[in-house]
């Protein structure tokens, strides 16, 4: 099935714009959109920054379906909004290509996977023994470490060609290194959009479509008025509400709508919302957000495992309930940042255009470079290598992906499994 959106009008040629980008001729089906995010889901260790360096590796560098201008403005917009940035980059992509049923079966497919495994953890009601796989975990991490590094390099060549844009991703990632805060990333790219503005007007000419038409700002108004709502709607409807369920969907979903920075950041809200009323205890808490780094996937799926956590009843109903409230905790955490996407991207599109905004997000796209290199140095590059031998095999990642030896899923497959050997010995 295609979606209409995206066709090409002008016969079997495919659509391209001015920096390369390039749709299939027949469009992109919801079920292509499904099967490549799930296996996305299956195979992006490594936390957000690394999911974002494989979406560009599928949908840039391989199929060429955005260009990595376009790819860089749907990151700076994630990195503007609240919630979690990988699945918003990812639901951008899937909206970008197939509307709102893209995104949608975008999330879907990237989040299932991990959601299914944590759900399954949590109804077990166990702790989960990272010692077992601390070989595959290290593997992981340092497959992360060479796809962040290749996609740095690839965004870097394409969005800071000059000397302004490469000193402003230096000076960004200086300043995002010295001050690891959120503010500071806010304070970061606002000060590329001003750079932008100052310094690159002379470069910015108008942004072609991109192959994809500005949407209708109807639906995303819409969207923008029940994001706010339900901030409001979901407290008073937890202190009317006897059984406890509405209060339980108002906390995951106030964490989701709250976060700025997404991932890890999540966890005090999520600790507040659970842990301090009592719903799960801390033991419990910890055991799974240990078991959520073990799984591809994104961080807030550990909404998944809480929510089954919450109810322990033995026998097919238990079961049941634990699923449910699961399945109910997973879309609350993650519904704020899909009406986020849904209300802002085609304001979004609406703007880029526009040659003196086209400057200002120049400029944000060289302080995106500089934030993506200052998390690459940490937590991923501090967090992943500690000899030589880990920089070798780093080494080996990056050239392995800068030559196009085999997949990215590939060679997480083959980063876990050498991994565990490595850690039998």
């Amino acid at each position: 099935m295609s979606n209409p959106t995206v066709e090409n009008k002008k016969g079997s040629d495919p659509k391209s714009d001015a920096n390369g980008a390039s749709l299939p001729a027949d469009g992109v089906g919801l079920w292509q959109v499904f099967l490549i995010f799930l296996r996305l889901g299956l195979t992006s260790f490594g936390g957000p920054v690394a999911h974002i360096s494989y979406f560009r590796e599928e949908f840039v560098a391989r199929r060429k379906w955005l260009s990595d201008a376009r790819y860089a403005d749907l990151v700076a917009l994630c990195q503007f909004a609240p919630g979690p940035a990988s699945s918003q980059v990812g639901m951008g992509i899937g909206m970008a290509l197939g509307g709102i049923r893209g995104s949608l079966v975008a999330w879907l497919g990237f989040t299932m996977p991990s959601a299914i495994v944590l759900a399954v953890l949590g109804m077990a009601f166990v702790g989960f023994d990272l010692g077992s796989v601390d070989g595959v975990i290290r593997g992981l991490k340092l497959v992360a470490v060479g796809v962040v590094a290749h996609a740095l390099l690839g965004m870097a060549r394409s969005l800071c060609p000059d000397v302004p844009r490469a000193a402003m991703a230096i000076i960004a990632a200086i300043i995002m290194i010295a001050s690891d805060t959120v503010l500071a990333q806010f304070g970061v790219i606002i000060a590329g959009m001003i750079a932008g503005f100052v310094l690159l007007r002379g470069q910015a000419a108008p942004d072609s479509m991109d192959g994809h038409p500005v949407r209708s700002a109807k639906g995303a108004i819409v969207a923008l008025v029940l994001f706010f709502a339900l901030l409001v709607i979901l407290p008073i409807a937890a202190q009317l509400d006897g059984t406890g369920l509405f209060a339980v969907i108002d906390g995951f979903y106030r964490s989701g709508a709250l976060v700025f920075g997404g991932g890890h950041v999540v966890l005090p809200l999520l600790q507040n919302a659970v842990v301090d009323p009592g719903w799960v205890d801390a033991d419990t808490f910890l055991a799974g957000y240990g078991a959520t780094q073990a799984v591809p996937g994104p961080i807030f799926t550990f909404a998944a495992y809480l929510g089954a956590a919450l109810h322990t009843g033995a026998g097919g109903t238990g079961v049941m309930i634990s699923a449910v409230t699961s399945l109910v905790t997973l879309i609350a955490i993650f519904l704020p940042a899909w009406l986020l996407v849904v209300g802002l991207l085609p304001f979004w599109d609406r703007v880029r255009h526009v040659p003196s905004m086209r400057a200002g997000l120049m400029g944000v796209n060289a302080a995106v470079v500089g934030l993506l290199a200052a998390v690459l140095y940490d937590p991923i590059w501090t967090g992943a290598i500690h000899d030589l031998f880990d920089i070798g095999c780093v080494i080996i990642a990056f050239a392995v992906l800068q030559w196009r030896v085999v997949p990215v899923w590939a060679l997480v497959g083959i980063g876990a499994l050498a991994g565990f050997i490595v850690g039998l010995i």
